[in-house]
């Protein structure tokens, strides 16, 4: 497909999820400005704030957690499963986030939070969770949006940070959110569908990864949008994608660069890189790609922009963004539709 032939992607595209990435900005500033009228928790001798969420919104709690890892005052955890931890109790404040209010697994563990009587929070557009939270008088901060999930990483990323900036449990992240949003928008200026494919990164890597396996690597804040990078991937272009994090990769998987060698010269290894990344990683980033090039890899870098880490986390995901779906209309593939998703939530709805 022509990628600078943009009446060719309407049939592929009738949702507009083009116009939800070109907006992502606009949704981040819209939820920052959202969570400045929301409910606070009460926080309260809160020892531990658990997070429970799957898929995009799992990402976004990730993604927040790596940011304040280093002076968020309570100790935060991600948990992308059915059942809370035995530590969760009265202390631990525990938010679910779904876009719908019905993932199973997060509907799970919030009953669980609910019976235990642990602290509450529900960040959803609606659903079960919403509900139980209301029951339970948890803090319920609900958003509107009404698209596909993967589309609202703006909220999944953006309403956790203000809480935690709201509480004080991190320092105020007003001017970061917007000097990240403006590195965002300056950004997509070269990466938009209205950019041609001579001066668009975002078109040109869509045609490297065409028929190659992408393996996609980055280490602290670049680690999470290496998951949401590999999980765009499989969700837009129906492709299969890996995501692995430095330097626990350097412990194992890069062992494996050898065999099969068929398959090598298939692969693109891709490495996202921060001005933030520890020192050692950088080097770590560095000697991996030289090792895997050596071996026959295809490799690639992708460094976030900005002056934060925030904006350098969120502009290479929204980078990711675009080739996701760049590399969707590259395959001829409806972007929307996840069949195979859907089908196996029906087994187990059946189940």
């Amino acid at each position: 497909m022509n990628l600078d032939d943009l009446s060719l992607f309407t049939a592929l595209d009738p949702d507009n999820i083009l116009h939800h990435i070109d907006h992502l900005p606009d949704q981040i500033e819209a939820a920052w400005n959202l969570s400045q009228t929301l409910p606070l928790p009460d926080l309260e001798n809160v020892n531990h704030i658990l997070f429970c969420g799957m898929g995009d919104s799992g990402i976004g709690g990730s993604l927040v957690m790596s940011l304040v890892a280093g002076e968020c005052k309570v100790p935060f955890t991600v948990l992308r499963d059915y059942d809370l931890p035995a530590w969760a109790d009265s202390k631990t404040l525990v938010i679910a986030v779904s876009h719908s209010g019905n993932t199973e697994e997060t509907v799970s563990c919030f009953k669980q939070a609910v019976e235990r009587k642990t602290k509450l929070m529900a960040i959803t557009t609606g659903g079960e969770i919403a509900k139980m939270c209301d029951g339970a008088d948890g803090t319920l901060w609900r958003f509107d949006h009404q698209a596909t999930p993967r589309t609202a990483i703006g909220y999944a990323v953006t309403l956790p940070l203000a809480l935690l900036s709201r509480t004080h449990l991190i320092t105020d992240q007003s001017a970061n959110v917007a000097s990240a949003i403006s590195a965002m928008r300056e950004q997509q200026k070269k990466l938009n569908a209205e950019s041609p494919v001579m001066k668009n990164p975002a078109k040109r890597m869509a045609g490297q990864f065409m028929d190659r396996f992408p393996l996609i690597f980055g280490s602290g804040i670049m680690a999470t949008v290496a998951r949401r990078w590999k999980a765009q991937v499989s969700q837009n272009a129906k492709a299969w994608a890996q995501f692995e994090d430095i330097p626990e990769m350097n412990h194992n998987s890069l062992a494996g660069i050898t065999n099969p060698q068929s398959l090598i010269s298939k692969c693109m290894a891709l490495f996202l890189e921060s001005d933030f990344d520890h020192p050692r990683n950088k080097i770590r980033i560095e000697t991996t790609r030289m090792l895997m090039m050596t071996a026959g890899f295809n490799t690639d870098v992708i460094r976030g922009i900005g002056d934060t880490p925030l904006a350098q986390a969120l502009t290479a995901l929204h980078y990711g963004d675009y080739v996701s779906y760049y590399l969707a209309m590259a395959y001829n593939t409806g972007i929307t539709p996840i069949e195979s998703v859907n089908e196996l939530k029906q087994t187990l709805a059946n189940s």
